[in-house]
């Protein structure tokens, strides 16, 4: 039988992974504070991530990422990189968070749930910035990425302290963007 704990941890990968999926290094940085500050536990192999070097460097890479994606044309090349890099961070940080379960279980959760979950949003905003741009030339998109930041930060930091919130709020982004999908293909 599944733990609370254990569901309160999947809860928060499921969450943080959510959270890749609009801005990849937005949830990694709070992961690595949070682990950091033992805010949350990590997965033993994954106690890296809380040292003063990853919380440095994935800070840096954090903002480096949100300023490139105010960039011209530089936020559609990171959106053609983005979502390989989404399913990878959607599935590290999913492993992360997963203690006390078998190898098996972790990765297999970490792969599908994490990554899948990462992917999907990843592809949707990368088809919004696509919208965007070839609505309004390009003048929309600051809009777009400071939407996708401000939610990857809330997504990230409910994730972290009110998991079970964050999967419910990860479940509302993808009933939304079915229905969108639906009203636009229709």
């Amino acid at each position: 039988m599944i733990s609370i704990e254990t569901l309160i941890s999947i809860c928060l990968g499921v969450g943080l992974a959510a959270s890749a999926g609009f801005r990849v290094f937005v949830p990694l940085f709070i992961l690595s504070l949070a682990s950091h500050l033992q805010w949350i536990p990590v997965n033993d192999s994954w106690s890296w991530i809380g040292q003063t070097t990853a919380l440095i460097a994935l800070g840096i890479a954090m903002i480096f990422e949100i300023l490139a994606y105010y960039i011209p044309f530089i936020d559609s090349v990171l959106d053609t990189i983005a979502i390989p890099l989404a399913a990878i961070a959607g599935t590290a940080v999913m492993a992360s968070t997963l203690v006390d379960l078998s190898p098996l279980f972790t990765w297999g959760l970490a792969i599908i749930a994490g990554g899948g979950t990462a992917t999907v949003i990843n592809s949707a905003t990368a088809a919004t910035r696509l919208t965007s741009t070839a609505t309004t030339g390009g003048i929309g998109n600051p809009i777009v990425s400071t939407v996708e930041t401000g939610t990857a930060t809330v997504m990230s930091f409910v994730s972290v302290f009110i998991p079970i919130i964050a999967f419910v709020l990860v479940l509302f982004i993808f009933f939304v963007g079915i229905k969108l999908f639906k009203k636009i293909t229709s």
